[in-house]
């Protein structure tokens, strides 16, 4: 086992990863900005190193500056949380080849997941169904293009191939639009991702996303840990998840969750990984997988029991998994709200001195958050500033024990998106666990016009 670890990354995800280093005897570096001296995972850290000024291109994403933090504080692994580095197959190649361990599946592995015609190929070689599409990214010629459209049927989806996080997608409706939808796409994908090729799917109208957690050894030892739904969405970002999905038989999901841990098996992967569905029609569609630690792994870490971090860990020093499929027991259900320093109305982020916070507390409440009284949220990243997580026996109890958490939360000085989490708790769609990744897109379009009907 590893004797010290650095995190490179920062927030709520920094201090998970380092609670979970203390829990197994591990020191922990923390990496940080100008920004985040004052951090509460910088203080509590073994050690801590400055890499850079506050944007992110300037110090998390820096990477010989992380390396060299590395290397003057003698840590023999790099932990890459999610976002920032997390999925650049050129950070975990730099880390391997200067002799440190990633934290996280191989570079290999990275790149051709993070290509998603690539993996899409790759899981349909795997026996994970996908949504209907192009083969390979889409031609050049303009008549090609309409051919695969029309054999796939509108409404399509073009969407980047590196693409991820919601940016470099079109909905496309007619043949009339098509062409230009495709240019101004690659267009995109080009500046934002730096590779201009683009394919092309069947657009499903109100599919739910669910997805599946796995873990797999560098033995091609592999479990699945039930599945999660992240419908609730806004401009494909997630806003709410729960586990395990509500109305899906336990036949359906391990199906699928079969599949899943299999594919691992066949790509070699090692490591904690999702792989994101689009579920429609009783079908299960592959859109991605996001070879890392999620945002929301906290809810499968209740419904589990088992700490997917420390499993991560492990993972990376080589140790065989310790778990086994019949291992993997759900019990109860938990729910997510991710808590962001934004207008609730508007959603324009917030940043600022919180003059006032308390964090709710009682039976099946966790909260994982950076956050304290008279902290300075930075405006440079992104706006997450916490985590609620409610667990419960059932559903129902899940849900009761949010709003409970939900009324007792407070955060002054800036302004989060809680209203909105406390009226979506008691949304007649959500209640019955039938919502879709439009659906909070659609409620929100009268919320600019008339405040949030509160029911506390």
């Amino acid at each position: 086992m590893f004797e010290k670890v650095l995190i490179a990354n920062r927030g709520e995800i920094a201090l998970r990863i380092q609670r979970a280093c203390r829990e197994m005897g591990i020191k922990t570096v923390a990496v940080h900005s100008e920004a985040d001296a004052e951090a509460k995972y910088v203080k509590l850290a073994d050690e801590s190193v400055c890499i850079g000024p506050a944007p992110s291109e300037q110090s998390y994403l820096n990477i010989p500056a992380i390396i060299s933090a590395a290397e003057v504080t003698d840590a023999e692994a790099i932990h890459p949380g999610y976002g920032f580095l997390s999925e650049n197959s050129d950070f975990a190649e730099r880390v391997e080849k200067s002799g440190f361990v990633f934290i996280g599946p191989r570079p290999e592995t990275i790149r051709l997941m993070g290509d998603k015609v690539n993996a899409k190929a790759a899981m349909k070689k795997a026996g994970v169904p996908c949504v209907p599409g192009s083969e390979g990214g889409l031609p050049e010629a303009p008549e090609q293009i309409r051919k695969i459209a029309q054999s796939i049927g509108y409404p399509v989806i073009i969407k980047a191939a590196a693409g991820g996080g919601g940016r470099g997608m079109r909905v496309v409706h007619t043949d009339a639009a098509l062409l230009n939808a495709v240019t101004m796409t690659r267009t995109e994908a080009q500046g934002a991702f730096g590779n201009p090729s683009v394919y092309m799917e069947k657009y499903l109208e109100n599919p739910r996303h669910i997805e599946i957690q796995v873990l797999a050894d560098e033995h091609r030892n592999a479990i699945y840990m039930g599945d999660r739904d992240c419908s609730m969405q806004r401009r494909y970002q997630k806003i709410i998840e729960e586990a395990p999905a509500p109305n899906l038989s336990s036949r359906l999901r391990d199906k699928i969750g079969e599949r899943c841990a299999e594919a691992c098996r066949k790509i070699g992967y090692r490591g904690a990984g999702t792989f994101e569905f689009l579920f429609d029609g009783g079908q299960f569609y592959f859109i991605e997988m996001n070879t890392r630690l999620q945002v929301e792994h906290t809810i499968t870490e209740m419904v589990t029991g088992i700490d997917i971090v420390q499993e991560q860990i492990r993972i990376a020093a080589g140790i065989r998994l310790r778990i086994r499929q019949k291992d993997v027991v759900i019990r109860g259900h938990a729910i997510e709200c991710r808590i962001n320093a934004e207008d609730p109305y508007t959603f324009t982020p917030s940043p600022g001195r919180i003059t006032s916070y308390h964090s709710p507390g009682g039976p099946g409440i966790r909260v994982d958050s950076h956050v304290y009284h008279n902290y300075f949220v930075p405006p440079y990243y992104d706006s997450l500033i916490g985590k609620v997580i409610a667990y419960g026996d059932t559903r129902q109890q899940a849900i009761a024990r949010m709003r409970i958490a939900l009324s007792e939360m407070v955060v002054e000085g800036i302004k989060t998106n809680i209203p909105l989490h406390q009226e979506l708790m008691h949304d007649a769609a959500f209640l019955r666990g039938v919502t879709s990744i439009h659906y909070l897109e659609q409620k929100l379009i009268g919320y600019n016009k008339e405040p949030l009907k509160l029911r506390l």
